[in-house]
């Protein structure tokens, strides 16, 4: 039976993720910290798995990720996908303590974290995904603390990348430009969302990294709208 773990699972790309790898031999474990999104998820998933776990924890915090991490268990991953993510979008000067503390806490830290402790129990074959942004690449402007922590993610990976490549466990990385998900709700500005690529675009492309060979390693795949608008 596969174990498969995806963070910030409750909606956008994180459900699509998990709908699209649902399988009678996997089980999913997926986290989320809004518990009525989070069950619509599960619930889209339910029939076509062999097992759903819901995971509610904050991973904004070391003591969030520590619970996580303990229920998991200690069973191997097969997969472990770190998308969870938040973005401060604001001018520099205005971003709180509070506000950089968090992101780094569940875009940087919390992936960290669950490498460290998952990854020295893969099996040979398993993969890490890291849902980054073209953002890891490239700054913005308003969106320094999210653009800070998608640059320090990709340095990560990369490091990672190297030390487990002897220990034949793939580390992915997927670089989506704007994606149509409900954090734009709370972005200021007109956004043509339109043009934006979807969560199931993005989705699939991490489909595709993980059915080939499990000595072929994808490793990074950017995704954006052919317009190149966005």
């Amino acid at each position: 039976m596969k174990r498969y773990l995806i963070t910030g699972a409750s909606r956008g790309i994180g459900r699509a993720i998990a709908e699209k790898l649902a399988a009678p031999d996997v089980t999913l474990l997926l986290h989320g910290r809004d518990t009525v999104a989070l069950a619509k998820t599960c619930k889209s998933v339910n029939s076509r798995c062999a097992r759903v776990v819901r995971l509610i924890h904050d991973l904004a915090v070391p003591k969030g990720v520590s619970e996580l991490i303990a229920e998991v268990g200690d069973d191997p991953l097969d997969l472990l996908v770190n998308n969870a993510g938040v973005a401060v979008v604001k001018p520099f000067g205005e971003i709180t303590m509070t506000e950089w503390e968090q992101t780094l806490g569940v875009n940087i830290t919390a992936p960290f974290l669950l490498m460290q402790r998952f990854a020295p129990q893969m099996a040979p074959g398993s993969s890490i995904v890291n849902i980054l942004s073209v953002a890891a690449k490239a700054g913005f402007a308003n969106w320094s603390s999210y653009c800070m922590s998608k640059f320090a993610l990709e340095g990560l990976s990369q490091s990672i990348r190297e030390e487990l490549r002897e220990h034949k466990i793939r580390v992915i990385n997927i670089y989506p430009a704007a994606t149509d998900t409900e954090i734009w709700n709370n972005v200021e500005g007109d956004w043509p969302r339109h043009k934006m690529i979807s969560p199931e675009e993005v989705a699939s492309a991490v489909v595709f990294a993980l059915s080939q060979p499990p000595d072929v390693l994808v490793e990074n795949i950017t995704l954006g709208n052919l317009s190149g608008s966005l």
